[in-house]
């Protein structure tokens, strides 16, 4: 569409350009004329008589108005609404540290939808993937962001009017950045710095001026999660047993004494506080007691309330409360629930979310955000966040919001169905799973790594017809293929993935049925589904490579590319100890000799839930270190 814009254009030109393209506009003069205010106030977006206006107060309302006024002007002839910002910051955390190192480009990517979107911070999670020169084992071979890189895409970010925050850690989850020799004299546990020394807090310094050089914005994050085991490790044995929530404080207070005298301002998770206050250690105990004294004592810094779990609004307004009593303006944050294993859990984010946010804009909180992790290998595109984004965004613009505006709204800003999105839900919620799955089960992943001989969750998924399932959703996803050509890479990938588990499946338990009936026959008939296996598990692989090498460096691909390895040659494995058999040059399989029992732990497996776990636990009941 040819568009001539007029008025105030000086602050918003440049991020416009980033996203001529993105909305398929051309900018000339005898194009559809639209006028543009810049003040304080609402957005204004209007189109009235053959003239257009956007009324805009932060540069992000702007590129939120224009791609409203683009949607509604295709679809109707005149139109004149407003909208009120509910948060002075709404953004997203991407994980940089599981993994998958997002590309220069494909942060950008993400950064134009959000900027359509409306939301206008992004941080990116790295825990030792930058680039500190003073120490080059930090982050090595794992894809870390140069300064350069880092530069780059926060100044594409502020045309578009989106702060780039640095998101670090300060205490714990630095497992891989500690592991090095370097790090022997600084580390407390395999996990956690060694508080109180010296050398840490050079090490420290030499991190957080790394950090945050980069990026315009004054804001970091320094972690300070989850640090279970702080103070048992080396730091028992050079001073004993102290009180961790003294350890905590004093830790903190030496690197706040770090930002200050960068002039940044910090913030941090904020469960430690509510662990340490818990008899129990949980964070989310409404009984925890912080003693005043450690109140007092909390250095100057923002806490993040972070939240995934919950779909009980008064929960979330209670939680708001404590971390107020704690500290003024906490920030909320929620997740998008991309850590599910290998498949998307929108059931369980969009549950989450809208109990988060109803409460969020009753405590009146200022600030937000969503985390898009990726646990144990990032198997799940971060791509597949943006339908929980786009929810999270228009919370952030309505009091409340249907599902067909939300709806029409995604289909503009990322060019994609929802509904089709949606489709990648069902792949872990499957027969057998409660609706929603909002106890996180993640058959899907369990199905695609576990040993066909072994088998360890085959008594879970006992009379399940999976294999059905997954063909029925096969072909809904070939047809959403056709739908999305934008996304196909995406799309091929669950679609193959389906295509995987509609013969995977079922197939170890009715092999271990077959083989219980001493059948050679039947067992001689399963090699051409092996095989069949063997060639769909190639072509997933292959399928899989081409998505994430166009949106992640390359590093961290190596670990999926194992994986699957690991279960090609498995496959291999268990036609030729089934030849065997068959063959009679053994007697029996000793793997399918045992008995299949419920898989029981480490989590809870509540009703509505087949299991969930992590991909070491998945493929064998041994060790695999």
């Amino acid at each position: 569409m040819k568009l001539h814009l007029t008025g105030e254009l000086a602050q918003v030109k440049k991020g416009l350009n980033h996203l001529l393209n993105e909305l398929d506009i051309e900018l000339v003069q005898e194009g559809y004329r639209i006028h543009v205010t810049q003040r304080e106030g609402p957005l204004l977006v209007k189109n009235h008589n053959g003239k257009g206006e956007i009324v805009f107060q932060e540069k992000i309302h702007f590129f939120r108005g224009l791609g409203l006024w683009l949607e509604h002007f295709y679809a109707e002839t005149d139109f004149d609404f407003i909208e009120k910002p509910k948060f002075t910051m709404n953004g997203a955390m991407l994980d940089a540290s599981r993994n998958a190192v997002m590309k220069v480009e494909g942060i950008k990517d993400l950064l134009r939808k959000i900027a359509l979107m409306g939301l206008n911070t992004l941080m990116v999670y790295t825990e030792d993937t930058y680039e500190v020169k003073e120490y080059p084992y930090f982050g090595y071979m794992r894809g870390r962001y140069t300064k350069e890189e880092l530069k780059e895409c926060d100044q594409y970010a502020a045309e578009l009017g989106i702060e780039m925050i640095p998101c670090i850690q300060t205490l714990a989850h630095l497992t891989e950045a500690l592991k090095w020799n370097y790090a022997i004299d600084i580390r407390d546990t395999a996990d956690i710095l060694l508080a109180g020394s010296e050398a840490t807090y050079t090490f420290l310094e030499h991190l957080i001026e790394a950090a945050s050089c980069p990026f315009q914005s004054k804001r970091i994050h320094i972690g300070m999660d989850e640090a279970h085991q702080l103070g048992l490790g080396k730091y028992l044995d050079k001073h004993g047993y102290q009180k961790r929530f003294d350890i905590m404080n004093k830790h903190l207070k030496e690197v706040v004494a770090i930002t200050d005298k960068k002039k940044l301002k910090p913030m941090i998770w904020s469960d430690m506080y509510f662990r340490l206050g818990s008899k129990h250690g949980g964070y989310y105990d409404l009984d925890a007691e912080i003693p005043a004294s450690v109140i007092a004592s909390i250095p100057e810094t923002q806490l993040v309330y972070w939240d995934y779990y919950h779909d009980d609004e008064e929960f979330y307004r209670s939680f708001i409360q404590k971390h107020k009593a704690l500290k003024a303006d906490p920030v909320f944050a929620g997740g998008v629930w991309t850590w599910n294993g290998i498949s998307p859990n929108y059931g369980k984010a969009f549950a989450a979310s809208e109990a988060a946010l109803r409460a969020c804009k009753k405590e009146k909180l200022k600030e937000v955000f969503f985390t898009m992790w990726g646990d144990n290998g990032a198997e799940t595109p971060m791509m597949t966040a943006l339908p929980v984004l786009q929810l999270f965004a228009e919370h952030s613009y309505h009091k409340s919001i249907s599902e067909e505006h939300l709806h029409r709204r995604f289909h503009f800003c990322t060019g994609a169905d929802f509904n089709d999105f949606m489709l990648f839900n069902q792949l872990d919620e499957t027969p057998g799973v409660a609706k929603n799955n909002l106890q996180t089960s993640n058959p899907s992943k369990l199905l695609l790594w576990q040993d066909i001989l072994i088998g360890l969750y085959d008594a879970n998924i006992k009379n399940l017809p999976l294999n059905k399932h997954y063909t029925e959703l096969t072909a809904k996803l070939e047809k959403a293929v056709e739908r999305n050509t934008n996304w196909n890479l995406l799309f091929d990938f669950y679609k193959q993935l389906s295509h995987v588990l509609s013969v995977k499946a079922e197939l170890g338990r009715r092999m271990k049925e077959i083989y219980d009936k001493q059948d050679r026959s039947k067992l001689e008939n399963m090699m051409p589904a092996l095989e069949e296996v063997k060639n769909r598990v190639d072509t997933l692989r292959k399928v899989h490579r081409n998505l994430w090498f166009s949106f992640n460096k390359p590093f961290g691909w190596e670990i999926i590319e194992i994986r699957y390895g690991g279960v090609l040659a498995r496959v291999d494995t268990v036609m030729y100890r089934v030849q065997q058999y068959i063959e009679g040059e053994i007697s029996k399989i000793e793997e399918l000799e045992e008995e299949r029992l419920h898989f029981e732990g480490p989590y809870p497996m509540s009703e509505g839930s087949l299991g969930r776990n992590l991909y070491h636990r998945i493929v064998t009941a041994g060790n695999l270190s």
